[in-house]
C-alpha cells in the first residue's frame, strides 16, 4: 500500500509540478541558471589586460545575471592548467574560461591532449586588440624603413623580447621578419612583465606588446612606437601608422579575447550567457573602457566565435611552420 507521501509525489509528477530544485540547470530554456555563484578562469596572472577586462564583465554580469561571477586566475603551462579545469567542470555554464591567441598557439608548439575547437564550446567574443612595433629610444630608427635598414646593416644584434615561446608577441615578431627579411634575435621571458623590464632597460632593444599594455611607456618616450599590426590606425596612437602604410605587408595581427566553456554545455546556456556577455561588452561604460585601453569591443554569436578560433590556428600554424619555431 503506498504511503500518503507516495501518492502525494505522484501526483504531483503527473500534473507536472517538479520543483526548480528537482531539475537540473542546465535542462530545459537555461531559465534556471544560473543557480550558484559562476566561476570564470583567466590562464594569466592578475593585473593583466585580459585580467581586467574579465572583472569588468564579470561585474555586470553579476548585476544582470542576480548571482556573483567571480575570477579565479590559473596561470601556467601556456593555458594548459586552466583547460585542465575546465574540461573537467560540469557542462552547466557555472564554471567559464577566457582565452586568447596564447590559447590557440600552445596546442600548436607542444604536444596538447585539447583541441581548442573539437573539446571546448565558444560562447562569446570580448575584444579585439592589436600589437605595436616598439624599439628603445636608444636605436637611431624613427620609423619602420629606417628600422629595417638599420636591421639588415646589423644582422642579428638586436634582440627582442616576447612574454614567451608562441606567445602572439613571439608571433608577430616572427611575422615581421619574414615580411622584411630581417634578422633578429628572440629572447622570451616568463610574462610581459619581466620581458618589459629589460626592454624598458635597453637589454633587448624592440617587442610587439600590445597596445594597450605599451601605451604609457610611449606616452612617455621611454619606448619609440614605430607601426601598429592592425587593419586601420589606432585612435590612442593616432600619429603611428599601419605597417602597411609603413611599407610592410601582411602583417595585421590582431589578438582577442573571448569566453568559452565546457564541451556539452546546452546550447540554451551558451546564448544566454552570450547574449548577456554581449550586451555588457556594448554597454558605452565597458566600450569606453575598452577603447581607452586601445582595445576595440567585439561581439558576436558562439558559432562565429568558432569560427574565428578555426581560423586562427590555421593561420599561426602556417607561421609556426615557416619560422620552424619549436616549444621548449
Amino acid at each position: 500500500m503506498k504511503s500518503a507521501f507516495g501518492l502525494l509525489a505522484g501526483a504531483l509528477l503527473c500534473a507536472g509540478f517538479v520543483s526548480a530544485y528537482a531539475q537540473p540547470a542546465h535542462q530545459g530554456t537555461g531559465k534556471t541558471f544560473p543557480n550558484r555563484p559562476v566561476r570564470t578562469l583567466v590562464p594569466l596572472p592578475a593585473g593583466g589586460s585580459m585580467d581586467t577586462i574579465v572583472r569588468g564583465l564579470s561585474q555586470r554580469l553579476t548585476e544582470s545575471f542576480g548571482q556573483t561571477f567571480v575570477v579565479d586566475n590559473r596561470p601556467g603551462a601556456g593555458s594548459l592548467v586552466a583547460l585542465d579545469i575546465l574540461s573537467t567542470a560540469a557542462p552547466d555554464g557555472h564554471t567559464l574560461m577566457g582565452v586568447g591567441g596564447t590559447t590557440i598557439v600552445y596546442p600548436l608548439l607542444y604536444k596538447s591532449r585539447y583541441d581548442i575547437v573539437r573539446d571546448f564550446a565558444p560562447v562569446a567574443q570580448m575584444t579585439a586588440h592589436g600589437y605595436v612595433l616598439v624599439i628603445h629610444p636608444s636605436l637611431p630608427a624613427k620609423s619602420v624603413a629606417e628600422f629595417v635598414q638599420y636591421l639588415k646593416a646589423n644582422p642579428e644584434k638586436v634582440n627582442y623580447s616576447s612574454s614567451g615561446i608562441g606567445s602572439p608577441l613571439h608571433l608577430s615578431g616572427e611575422l615581421f621578419k619574414l615580411a622584411t627579411g630581417t634578422r633578429m634575435t628572440h629572447i622570451p621571458y616568463k610574462g610581459t612583465g619581466a620581458a618589459y623590464g629589460d626592454l624598458l632597460g635597453g637589454q633587448v632593444q624592440a617587442s610587439f606588446p600590445t597596445i594597450i599594455s605599451s601605451l604609457a611607456h610611449i606616452r612617455a618616450n621611454r619606448l619609440r612606437a614605430l607601426a601598429v599590426t592592425l587593419n586601420k590606425r589606432a585612435p590612442v596612437l593616432p600619429n603611428v601608422p599601419m605597417f602597411e602604410e609603413a611599407g610592410v605587408n601582411g602583417l595585421v595581427v590582431v589578438n582577442w579575447y573571448g569566453i568559452i566553456a565546457p564541451q556539452k554545455t546546452p546550447p540554451a546556456i551558451v546564448d544566454r550567457l552570450a547574449s548577456e556577455i554581449n550586451r555588457a561588452i556594448r554597454s558605452p561604460d565597458m566600450s569606453k573602457s575598452i577603447a581607452a585601453d586601445g582595445a576595440e569591443a567585439a561581439t558576436g554569436s558562439p558559432a562565429e566565435l568558432g569560427v574565428h578560433i578555426k581560423a586562427e590556428s590555421e593561420r599561426w600554424g602556417r607561421v609556426v611552420q615557416a619560422a620552424g619555431i619549436k616549444g621548449n
